[in-house]
C-alpha cells in the first residue's frame, strides 16, 4: 500500500474570482493539478457566510455529483470546524463527522455504498494533545452493522468486521469490550500481500505478528503503523538544511525568498528517491532545495504491521534573508 503523508499543512495555487470563491483541481491522491479536464475532484471555497469566520467547502466528482461539505478555518488546504459530511461518488452518504480544533470529536458515523450504516465510532469531546503517531486510534466503536443492516457491535460490545477502503473485503476482525479493541484479532492487507494476527487488551495493541506472500514474518508492538522520520525528527532535519544550504546567489542579489515544497519517497531502506518540486518559487530557490535533499542521510521507513513500506513524504523549506 502506498501511503501518501504531508510532514506540515501546505498551501496551494488557487484561482480566485472576485476575492470570493477558490478553485482547486484535485487527483484522489491529494496532489493539486492545473487542468480541470484531468482532475478526479474539484474543490470550491467561498466566503465565509455573515457573522461567520468559517469558509464554505464543497467538493464534486466528475459526474457532478457532491464529494464533501463542510467548513474550514482556512482556504487551502482546509482545516475543517463543526459537520463535514462527505458522499460516495454514487451520491449516498460515506461518513458524517464533527470536527474541533484539533480533530474529529464526538459521534462519527460511516456508511455503506448502498446507504447502510457500517459503524458508529466515538472520539474525545475534546483533544488537549496531539499524538504524534499519525496512525494512532482514539475512538471508540460504538456500532457496527453488516451491509444488509444486522448489528455485529451494540453499545460498544460484540465481534467486530472491518472493511477495506473501497468494501471489497473484510481486511480486520476480532472482538470489541466497552468500545475498545480487546483479545485476539486477525486481518489481511491485500495491498501489501500480508496477513496479520494481534493481541489487545482495553484497546491497547499489546503485540502483532505479520505473514507476507513470500513466507517473512515481522512482529511489531503497540503501533500497527509509524511514519518516515529524519533521524533525530524534524529539528534534526531543519539543521541538515541549515548547515548544507546555499542561498543562490541571483535569487540573494534580488531578494527572492519563498517556501519551496518538495514531495518524495523514502524507501523501504530510508534512502530517498523520485524528488519532485510541488510548489516552487523561483528556478534557483527550486534547485538548491533539491539539491540539498539529494545530500540527506537515509532516513528511518515507515512501517505498517512491522514491515517496512515505501511512503511519499512532503517537506516545505524556507528560504529566507536574514
Amino acid at each position: 500500500m502506498k501511503l501518501v503523508l504531508v510532514a506540515l499543512l501546505l498551501g496551494a495555487t488557487f484561482v480566485c474570482c472576485a476575492q470570493q470563491v477558490s478553485v482547486f483541481y484535485l487527483k484522489n491522491s491529494g496532489r493539486y493539478i492545473a487542468n480541470r479536464d484531468s482532475a478526479d475532484y474539484v474543490r470550491i471555497v467561498s466566503a465565509p457566510d455573515s457573522g461567520s469566520l468559517l469558509y464554505n467547502v464543497a467538493e464534486y466528482y466528475k459526474n457532478g455529483n457532491k464529494k464533501t461539505v463542510g467548513k474550514s478555518t482556512h482556504i487551502n488546504p482546509p482545516r475543517y470546524r463543526g459537520q463535514t459530511v462527505n458522499y460516495f461518488e454514487n451520491g449516498n452518504p460515506k461518513s458524517r463527522y464533527q470536527y474541533g480544533d484539533k480533530g474529529a470529536v464526538g459521534s462519527a458515523y460511516e456508511f455503506y455504498p448502498n446507504g447502510k450504516l457500517y459503524r458508529q465510532l466515538k472520539y474525545p469531546d475534546s483533544i488537549t494533545t496531539t499524538n504524534e503517531n499519525h496512525f494512532a486510534v482514539n475512538y471508540l466503536i460504538v456500532a457496527n452493522l453488516d451491509s444488509l443492516g444486522k448489528p455485529q457491535i451494540t453499545d460498544g460490545q460484540g465481534y467486530y468486521k472491518g472493511f477495506d477502503d473501497k468494501f471489497a473485503y473484510i481486511n480486520e476482525e476480532g472482538p470489541i469490550k466497552d468500545g475498545k479493541r480487546d483479545g485476539n484479532w486477525k486481518g489481511t492487507e491485500k495491498n501489501l500481500k500480508l496477513t496479520f494476527t494481534e493481541t489487545y487488551k482495553d484497546g491497547a495493541l499489546l503485540s502483532g505478528n505479520t505473514v507476507d506472500s513470500a513466507g517473512a514474518t515481522f512482529t511489531y508492538n503497540r503501533e500497527r503503523a509509524t511514519a518516515p522520520k529524519f533521524d533525530g525528527g524534524l529539528p534534526a532535519f531543519g539543521r541538515f538544511l541549515g548547515k548544507n544550504m546555499v542561498y543562490p546567489k541571483d535569487e540573494r542579489r534580488n531578494e527572492i525568498e519563498g517556501i519551496v515544497i518538495l514531495q518524495f519517497i523514502v524507501e523501504k531502506d530510508g534512502s530517498i528517491s523520485d524528488i519532485r518540486i510541488q510548489r516552487s518559487v523561483s528556478p534557483g530557490l527550486d534547485a538548491e532545495a533539491v539539491r540539498v535533499l539529494k545530500k540527506s542521510p537515509a532516513w528511518i521507513p515507515g512501517t505498517r504491521f512491522g514491515k517496512p513500506v515505501k511512503v511519499t513524504y512532503a517537506v516545505p523549506i524556507n528560504f529566507k534573508l536574514q
